[in-house]
């Protein structure tokens, strides 16, 4: 297993994929946050606050997480290189959990240098310091397990099709239901009672009760739920080719 994570880490390293990952997550996040002027334009806050980027994070994350997993399973079926890789003495979970933390080990480096933006943050307070340390903390762990959530459910739908774009877009629809659907949802007041458990279905609930800075073990429970469910579901489906 170890040898295949570093066969995978290699690959984007040694190729454009991870460096365009860490790129157009950086740009489009300093774009919106230091020189448009939107909603999320720091500056234009009138104080310290980062809540712009974990606003828009998770939006750039479902495009970019199935971009960068699209290829894991698809393009091993395309090429029949996943015959070859199934006859090696690796079980099939080993092989999900090779690809799995490769890609977000990715993830997490495309993450690191929006530390910058919390020093420079942390800087610009009046007086300096002036920020909420909980709330920003929390959501960096927020945004971590969102993030690893989507590569786990790009990971499963990679592995049902041999096409990366079909793969890329099936992943930004069933990650973007996952994120946000279920608040649809719940918006329309269709179930009554059952409408606050609708809403908790989603990972933007769980995602925003870890961004007030309080690490709930039930939403890390979620978190692990949802990866491990994903998880699962792409180790079947490589089972159900020896069927």
């Amino acid at each position: 297993m170890i040898t295949l994570l570093k066969k995978e880490i290699s690959t984007f390293i040694h190729s454009l994929t991870g460096y365009i990952t860490i790129s157009v997550f950086l740009l489009v996040n300093g774009l919106f946050l230091w020189v448009f002027q939107t909603d999320f334009n720091i500056p234009n806050y009138g104080y310290a606050s980062l809540d712009g980027l974990f606003m828009l994070a998770p939006f750039v994350f479902l495009f970019l997480m199935p971009a960068i997993t699209m290829r894991s399973f698809a393009d091993e079926q395309r090429t029949g290189t996943i015959e070859l890789l199934l006859t090696k003495p690796l079980t099939e979970m080993q092989i999900v959990w090779a690809k799995f933390l490769a890609n977000v080990m990715l993830m997490l480096l495309s993450l690191l240098p929006t530390l910058i933006y919390f020093f420079s943050v942390y800087q610009l307070g009046m007086p300096k310091g002036n920020i909420d340390l909980g709330g920003t903390w929390g959501s960096f762990i927020g945004l971590f397990f969102l993030g690893a959530s989507f590569v786990a459910i790009g990971l499963f739908v990679s592995s049902l099709t041999d096409n990366q774009i079909v793969a890329f877009i099936l992943s930004v629809v069933l990650s973007g239901f996952l994120y946000i659907g279920f608040e649809f949802i719940h918006s329309l007041a269709l179930f009554g009672k059952a409408d606050l458990f609708i809403k908790s279905l989603g990972i933007n609930e769980h995602y925003q009760s870890i961004s007030r800075g309080v690490i709930d073990t039930r939403d890390l429970i979620y978190f692990i739920s949802i990866i491990g469910l994903f998880l699962i579901l792409t180790r079947i489906r490589l089972e159900s080719r020896k069927w």
